[in-house]
């Protein structure tokens, strides 16, 4: 059996490719019962067990072996969890080592089994390799150094010669398997005495995913302490001409190993690396301003200053503040500078990532970091103590306007994609304006500079830019008048209304023609005029007594007449 292609394969594809562990030693279990149950080997019944052991004389198949292997991996797998658990409950580490020497016993077993003349040549070595790996993770964890040592030496030279009996495709396991040990056996050295293995030791953490598995906290705790010897001899630094004292043992271990930590995302090989290198030193830093500021009390504060109050100077401790501020602020900048270079070169590769199916990135994302970058500039013009110097200040104020002209660059770029041509050329003179200050002003200060982006680069580029932008203008506005014509189609009129403009419309050969509005809209016509009889009140009417009158006389003799007939 391909003893390291299993494990590996079973590991990926049930959860150690998130760390869980538990997850692996479920499947670890639930594969044990069925191989069991597939080879008729079980132990006993639900009501008695009855213990089996794996021998020689039943080892005709494989699967008898993959017994043995499974029990040690769930094993293995079960302490690995329980080391994860252990970091807030110390006593499960006693059950961590009694599944860790399981996993061995069951390793031991395997091997034993191998020995067969019915195991290949291969098998055999493979079970030792195994064998020799868990040994060492068990002394790894007894901190038995030497012994720790011999068994993984043993594990590296087993896989280091089988890969170099298979092709390169098997082969690749066990190169990496070489290199998850690597780290374990030097540390070991580290510890049996070897003080050469710690700078061997830091470079294998600028490797792209950092060490894993036991070795990750012991090698930052190994770092910790070997500063922390180191820091017993310092007493002071010195920073822009003023020595300052310093008595936190925190903040000497920082000071200690910021040149290591800088020097580290120097050599950094991949984006991802030196980003996680940039949050470890960011995060020390704020655990020493931390400390630092505890130490800033109201009382000790006002006692300095009215003891330095004389010279215009601030106190030590407070100085100290300020130059760790300093540190970490410049760090975030160089971080955000790092993430600004390598999204400018995502920008240039734009055509293959849309073709990719991945998002995009944009000038906006670049314009958001370099707005943060103004933001830790004056916040650094504001440090206490250093409001008097002139030289700082001032190349400062420098640094403001590199930053400034790359973030008008990148507006002025944002504005092109909407296509607001005189928007983006006013942006593009804003450049070339910071741009041509900067050389003029900074004759004396080209050392403090020379870590900043080049702007003679962007003065090139922004010329560029503004050629091209002249010419999309120009073709964009041809492309505005010979789409005049049909852009009136889309703005609803119907063909009773257009008779003196021609224009291409396909709906009029469509079932939706649109000839004339219907149903008509209301049109304002006259309304029925009012009469006002205005001169009625001054009209003399004639009199009617001489009618009344008569009418009186005929009086009941009419009535009668009437009555009956008469007429008079």
């Amino acid at each position: 059996i391909a003893v390291l292609q299993i494990v590996k394969e079973s590991q990926q594809q049930h959860g150690l490719r998130h760390g869980d562990f538990q997850r692996y030693r479920g499947y670890c279990s639930r594969r044990l019962r069925r191989l069991r149950k597939t080879l008729n080997f079980k132990m006993g019944n639900r009501h008695k067990f009855t213990g089996k052991k794996v021998t020689e004389e039943i080892l005709s198949d494989n699967r008898y072996l993959l017994l043995i292997l499974m029990d040690a991996e769930r094993a293995w797998s079960y302490a690995m969890q329980l080391k994860q658990e252990a970091n807030t409950e110390p006593r499960k580490r006693f059950h961590l080592l009694s599944r860790l020497r399981k996993a061995v016993k069951h390793a031991e077993e395997l091997e034993r089994l191998c020995e067969s003349n019915r195991v290949d040549a291969k098998t055999k070595l493979e079970a030792q390799a195994y064998m020799a790996y868990l040994t060492g993770m068990l002394r790894f964890e007894h901190q038995e150094w030497k012994a720790a040592m011999e068994a993984f030496n043993k594990c590296k030279t087993i896989y280091e010669k089988l890969a170099n009996a298979f092709t390169e495709e098997q082969a690749v396991l066990y190169n990496q398997r070489v290199e998850e040990i690597s780290p374990n056996i030097r540390y070991c050295a580290y510890n049996i005495g070897d003080q050469s293995a710690i700078s061997e030791l830091m470079q294998m953490r600028l490797r792209s995913g950092g060490t894993e598995g036991l070795l990750a906290e012991k090698l930052e705790a190994l770092i910790t302490q070997t500063r922390a010897k180191q820091a017993a001899t310092m007493s002071e630094v010195e920073w822009r001409g003023r020595t300052v004292p310093v008595k936190i043992d925190k903040v000497r271990i920082f000071l200690l190993g910021l040149a290591d930590n800088e020097a580290a995302i120097v050599q950094a090989e991949n984006e991802e690396t030196k980003e996680r290198l940039f949050e470890s030193l960011l995060s020390e830093c704020r655990d020493a301003i931390q400390a630092v500021r505890e130490d800033l009390k109201p009382d000790q504060k006002q006692r300095e200053h009215s003891l330095e109050m004389d010279s215009g100077k601030v106190s030590n401790i407070q100085y100290l503040h300020s130059y760790l501020t300093y540190i970490k602020l410049s760090t975030a900048i160089k971080r955000n500078e790092s993430m600004a270079k390598s999204l400018q070169k995502a920008l240039l590769q734009q055509q293959r990532s849309e073709e990719d199916g991945k998002r995009t990135p944009r000038p906006q994302d670049l314009i958001r970091l370099y707005d943060i970058i103004l933001q830790n500039l004056v916040e650094l013009t504001q440090l206490p103590g250093l409001e008097e110097d002139k030289n700082f200040q001032k190349e400062i104020g420098l640094k403001t306007l590199v930053y400034k002209a790359y973030r008008c660059f990148f507006i002025a770029q944002s504005y092109v994609l909407v296509k607001k041509w005189s928007e983006a050329l006013v942006l593009y003179e804003r450049v070339l304006k910071y741009a041509a200050q900067v050389q003029s002003e900074a004759g004396a200060y080209k050392n403090s500079l020379k870590d900043l982006p080049d702007v003679q680069d962007l003065i090139t580029q922004v010329n560029a830019e503004k050629y091209s932008l002249q010419a999309a203008a120009i073709l964009d506005a041809n492309d505005t008048h010979e789409t005049e014509s049909p852009s009136q189609v889309k703005d609803g009129k119907p063909l009773s209304e257009r008779f003196e403009t021609f224009c291409l419309d396909p709906s009029l050969v469509s079932k939706q023609v649109n000839l004339v509005h219907f149903p008509p809209g209301f049109q304002p016509i006259p309304c029925k005029p009012l009469f006002f009889d205005l001169a009625l009140n001054h009209v003399a009417f004639p009199p009617l007594e001489d009618k009344v009158e008569q009418k009186a006389k005929s009086g009941l003799t009419g009535y009668i007449k009437g009555i009956f007939g008469f007429k008079s």
